[in-house]
């Protein structure tokens, strides 16, 4: 593949490309190998690691809208993987549960995920890849009020006048 100079991009934009190869390599593998797409693991995931939870509260821990979801658990439903339930005190609301089935089917990539095997030699680096790691939840953080206080900061902690990384939004 003939890629690109990146060196002197701006880091916003390296972060949107290099994220966007990882997602693209990762769900080519978990579809490949496990019939799995990464929005699937981390729904089903979720559900494993927190028991029944609303549609929404679903949505909100895998970072995506309800109604981008809701085809994601037609498909897992669809393939027995999860269950919609009515809320017992709250008929309007919609629980989800994982089946037996989904756990199963987790078992193996949830096993690689725990793994954690490093995408690089900088990662394989536990100092560098502290940095790599406080930088990354540092830019979810910036958009989302629920992680750190959504400020920009310096490399002394200070909140920053620009809160684009490289100068420019991305």
């Amino acid at each position: 593949m003939d890629l690109p100079d990146l060196r002197d991009a701006p880091l916003g934009r390296l972060l949107v490309v290099a994220g966007h190869l990882v997602a693209q390599r990762w769900n080519r593998r978990l579809t490949e190998e496990y019939g799995l797409t990464q929005a699937g693991l981390a729904t089903l995931m979720t559900l494993d690691r927190h028991g029944a939870m609303t549609h929404r509260a679903v949505a909100e821990r895998c970072f995506v809208r309800p109604a981008t979801l809701t085809g994601i658990v037609d498909t897992l439903e669809r393939d027995g993987l999860v269950s919609r339930q009515r809320d017992e005190t709250d008929r309007r609301a919609v629980r989800l549960a994982i089946t037996p089935a989904g756990r199963e089917k987790i078992a193996a990539p949830a096993g690689l995920v725990a793994t954690n095997p490093p995408l690089t030699s900088v990662d394989a680096d536990p100092a560098r890849a502290a940095v790599i790691r406080e930088f990354l939840l540092e830019v979810i953080g910036s958009g989302d009020p629920r992680v750190g206080d959504g400020e920009p900061r310096t490399g002394s902690g200070e909140p920053t006048a620009d809160p684009s990384p490289g100068g420019a939004s991305c």
